[in-house]
């Protein structure tokens, strides 16, 4: 269907030219019967005769491909501390293009049928990072869109964290070290202050050993700065704005 497309839209530029194909292919220095195929959509598309063609023609290639064939699926991996807005943002991005969202740690609770607690009770961390990476890889393996919140740790994952960044366009939502537990406490989680007289420092301290695998995200954004809405509307931006449906 592409290369029948392609053709159409050659054979109408050549037209409204007022050439034959004889001429066409003259000043392109083709063969007739290489142009009579491109129009037709038959055969193998020499890219470099392709682009002969267009010359002639004044149509730059950018113009003859525009809006044909599959667009890629949007797929945006957000990572940070917990309390950087991964999910608040995340969801809102998502139902901004709309795509699923994902929480890469509740995929990982019902690839194994238990809480995250239970799984580093049981089977500890080495566990953790064997079903983090088997419910990515399932995700990944969908071949649909998705924004996609991950573990605050799995960058510390050297293989996982590569893996990811390689399938999808990642961004790093960064925060003020007392905003992420300011957050936390607010969602009514008391676990990182619980027995930790220190737990701003120990924060600060975990950010700084993360912050160059962080770092490492195609995108940086200061959630502080930006708030939810503004880190909402770059993401989306970034991701190729709000897709037109038309009419409601």
């Amino acid at each position: 269907m592409l290369l029948v497309d392609i053709g159409a839209r050659l054979r109408s530029r050549r037209k409204s030219l007022g050439l034959t194909q004889s001429e066409l292919a003259e000043r392109a220095g083709v063969s007739p019967r290489f142009l009579v195929q491109l129009e037709s959509g038959r055969g193998n598309i020499s890219v470099q005769r392709l682009a002969e063609v267009c010359t002639v023609l004044a149509l730059p290639l950018s113009e003859l491909f525009a809006g044909l064939g599959p667009a890629a699926p949007v797929r945006l991996a957000l990572v940070g501390l917990r309390g950087a807005g991964k999910s608040t943002v995340g969801a809102a991005v998502a139902d901004s293009l709309g795509v699923p969202f994902v929480e890469l740690d509740r995929r990982v609770e019902d690839t194994a049928g238990m809480t995250l607690g239970e799984v580093f009770e049981l089977g500890g961390e080495a566990r953790y990072r064997a079903l983090e990476r088997e419910a990515l890889d399932a995700l990944l393996a969908g071949g649909g869109p998705f924004v996609l919140a991950a573990g605050g740790s799995l960058v510390t994952a050297a293989e996982t964290w590569a893996h990811l960044r390689g399938a999808a366009r990642t961004a790093w939502l960064q925060a003020r070290p007392a905003s992420h537990l300011e957050r936390v406490r607010a969602q009514g989680d008391l676990r990182p202050m619980r027995g930790r007289p220190d737990a701003l420092g120990e924060l600060r301290d975990i950010l700084a050993e993360r912050a160059p695998l962080y770092a490492l995200a195609d995108l940086h954004l200061d959630t502080d700065l930006l708030g939810v809405g503004g880190s909402v509307a770059r993401l989306v931006d970034a991701c190729g704005g709000r897709p037109d449906h038309g009419a409601r």
